[in-house]
């Protein structure tokens, strides 16, 4: 299907005039590209972070640390209620700088831009229930408790996939925990990091705190590494690959920081006898070839039972077959461009491999021409897979789904199970034993785990991460908050007497 394109020179100025409409200053230099997924071409040149500018930028956010953990919570909920204010009022010019950056369809950005607001929202009423817990004490006229305090700079380390959404799940709730935050945004999206940032900044401003609660230092590894290393950042949270976290994690821990890390997924789906197709193929088809294949969330492996997968395979195959892929501003796209060359060869080396490894493409496999744009499409793609082995067990980000077949649910769990990654997985059943069997310590052992839903789509009041290779992380919902803050046990003896432990007695 033939859409509409839109040459880079209109890109350019659109997103000149959504930076313009953010009140984000894009600073001259070299050494950063800022470029666009529609085409292979630039944007902008951008300046390069030093790793002193990256030491100046903590040390700031260290000194502004000092004055904001005495801030009262709910004080600093305001800044992040102001916060969700003006991403309302800019979420089309926020938008526009993701699908211009990251090759996203228009819904998809704008769904970006809502799962900011989202946790904008939810933070805020965090702001007023970051509880501790009384404790009953064995020593009477005693009183034990549990207190949290802010933990300190919080290093944020972002993908390109999600370029704007997984900073404001960090930032939102650092924020009102009593964290400011420094921000190394993927050398992919930086244009969107400066849109966003100048928002967070000029919230901060109005509220009359000090702009070094939020900061951003662009670059690529040496700036990244340059906040790991820094003993100051109490908390460096890094979303990215599993390669990347083996490095992170080891250098963190060896200074006594604290890491939270969202690494790779390799999520699986269970298609059971029972499943109600109606739900299973959009759920699926949207899990597998939404934003091209490059969410974390991503479904890569569909674990279908032998009795159903031929109506499986060729209702997917007529969706799958009918996936407008072009211009991702056109109305009607549903399937935009890759982020660059380098996640193309990614893709046709793993189709080949799977091929190679005794796989059949059933729809797919090549790449994709839209008429005025040079950015890397490729045809969303389904492989019919003899085993899970070889290509199958790693990540490529693409939108690639492998079809695996099953006779037994314990058989479909084990093949869920067996992948080093464990972020996200579901199961399409209306057998409920099959559901709560899925759900229960013996079933999936990722992170997230659905019942008659995809893969993708998490929630912000659920925490989000995953175990494994995943590595262990936990952001946005639930009690995620705890990593952005200390904890504290207290004893208060308002007795007269001092009971000591062990019994002892001093100074009878």
């Amino acid at each position: 299907m033939t859409l509409t394109s839109t040459p880079t020179t209109d890109l350019a100025d659109r997103a000149r005039a959504s930076l313009d409409a953010l009140g984000a200053v894009v600073p001259e230099g070299s050494g950063l590209t800022a470029r666009t997924a529609l085409h292979a071409e630039t944007l902008f040149d951008l300046p390069v972070h030093t790793a002193a500018a990256v030491a100046g930028a903590v040390e700031r956010a260290e000194a502004a640390f000092l004055a904001w953990r005495e801030v009262p919570a709910p004080r600093r909920g305001d800044v992040v209620r102001r916060f969700g204010e003006l991403l309302r009022e800019h979420k089309d010019d926020l938008a526009d700088l993701v699908t211009v950056e990251t090759g996203k369809i228009v819904s998809e950005a704008r769904g970006e831009v809502q799962e900011m607001i989202d946790i904008c929202d939810y933070a805020v009423g965090l702001s007023r229930q970051l509880w501790g817990k009384s404790i009953a004490s064995e020593r009477p006229g005693h009183r034990l408790a549990e207190t949290w305090h802010p933990l300190g700079v919080v290093g944020v380390i972002s993908a390109f996939n999600f370029p704007v959404a997984v900073w404001a799940w960090n930032t939102a709730v650092a924020l009102v925990c009593g964290d400011p935050v420094v921000w190394k945004p993927s050398e992919l999206t930086p244009l969107t990091a400066l849109g966003a940032s100048a928002i967070l900044r000029q919230a901060i401003e109005e509220q009359g705190y000090s702009p070094d609660l939020s900061q951003v230092v662009l670059g690529g590894r040496e700036v990244g590494e340059a906040l790991v290393d820094d003993p100051r950042v109490a908390l460096l949270s890094a979303t990215g690959s599993v390669r990347m976290g083996r490095e992170v994690g080891p250098r963190v821990a060896a200074r006594f920081g604290r890491s939270l890390l969202e690494l790779g997924g390799n999520n699986a789906a269970i298609v059971a006898p029972s499943a109600d197709l109606r739900i299973t193929v959009p759920g699926v088809v949207f899990a597998a070839a939404g934003t091209a294949g490059q969410r974390c969330t991503t479904l890569r492996r569909l674990i279908v039972h032998r009795s159903v997968k031929d109506e499986v395979l060729r209702r997917l195959v007529t969706a799958y077959e009918s996936l407008p892929i072009g211009d991702p501003f056109a109305d009607g796209t549903l399937v935009g461009p890759l982020v660059d060359a380098r996640a193309g060869d990614a893709f046709e080396a793993a189709v080949s491999k799977a091929v190679a490894q005794g796989g059949s493409v059933l729809v797919g496999g090549e790449r994709a021409s839209v008429d005025g744009l040079t950015g890397t499409f490729v045809r969303p793609t389904i492989i019919d897979m003899p085993a899970q082995e070889g290509i199958v067990i790693e990540e490529t980000f693409a939108p690639i789904l492998y079809v695996l077949t099953y006779d037994d649910f314990d058989e479909a769990i084990a093949l869920n199970n067996g992948v080093t990654q464990g972020l996200s997985s579901a199961v399409f059943t209306q057998d409920q034993r099959e559901a709560e069997r899925f759900l229960s310590a013996a079933g999936s052992d990722t992170g997230i785990a659905n019942v008659n839903i995809g893969t993708s789509g998490a929630e912000i009041g659920g925490a989000f991460g995953g175990e494994k290779e995943t590595g262990g992380g936990r952001e946005s919902g639930s009690d995620s908050w705890h990593a952005y803050m200390r904890m504290a046990t207290n004893t208060v003896n308002y007795s007269t007497e001092l009971p000591l432990a062990q019994g002892v007695t001093f100074l009878d």
